[in-house]
């Protein structure tokens, strides 16, 4: 389309979005969350504002994606509890847990993501997550079926997830993220079934015994990010 044709329709190129990195301070409660990322997601839409990678902790709570099954709420008096629109099942947030809420226009390409595809950007999630944990001596896999990133867990002789993904996409921008457990009380996840999947537990960078702070998660984290954002 040439420039004149542009003018004439209404049409303006707008350069892409730049990459905002925020760490919230303290406890975030959700509804406050989610209140915020609903009002990025339509400014992002719109043009008006960057993407956001957002850091956050929570006070203790869990929240139902839209496979939630009720039956797996085994202590619904033991937190609040929200319905949160994502993917996925329940999950738990609390203090010493890392959520990273990813807030990006999906209809660019960004490093290895494919635009408009919600499964690479989903594999993308996982990916970060494994690259970043490795940067804290920790070997993160996928498992065939199950969402997250999984770790062996000497303590059990098994397994044990260390890290949840529930997405949403709205419009093309996402929203939601990934929880990543550095040193969370490990005992509030009783209260659910973590994401449908009895046979295994949880486990965090602290029960493996890697000493990593929040700060080097982190940091972790986001030198992780280029690796496959771009």
């Amino acid at each position: 389309m040439s420039a004149a044709a542009a003018t004439e329709t209404g049409a303006e190129a707008r350069p892409p979005p730049g990459l905002e990195w925020r760490l919230a301070e303290g406890l975030t409660h959700y509804p406050e969350a989610l209140a915020f990322m609903a009002a990025r997601v339509a400014a992002i839409r719109a043009g008006a504002a960057d993407e956001l990678v957002w850091l956050v902790e929570h006070p203790p709570l869990y929240t139902a994606g839209t496979s939630a099954r009720v039956a797996d709420l085994n202590q619904p008096a033991r937190f609040p509890t929200y319905a949160t629109g994502r993917g996925g099942q329940w999950t738990y947030h609390g203090p010493g847990q890392r959520t990273a809420y990813v807030m990006l226009d999906l209809t660019r390409t960004h490093g290895r993501i494919r635009p408009r595809d919600v499964r690479s950007y989903v594999e993308g999630l996982e990916e970060w997550i494994i690259r970043a944990l490795a940067r804290l001596g920790v070997r993160g896999e996928r498992r065939e079926g199950r969402v997250g990133i999984w770790v062996a867990d000497p303590a059990a002789g098994g397994e044990a997830k260390i890290a949840a993904i529930g997405v949403r996409v709205s419009r093309w921008v996402s929203w939601h993220g990934i929880a990543l457990n550095v040193a969370p009380e490990l005992g509030h996840f009783g209260g659910i079934v973590p994401c449908g999947v009895r046979e295994h537990g949880v486990t965090s960078l602290a029960a493996l015994g890697t000493g990593a702070s929040m700060a080097e998660a982190d940091a972790a984290l986001r030198a992780a990010w280029p690796e496959v954002f771009g």
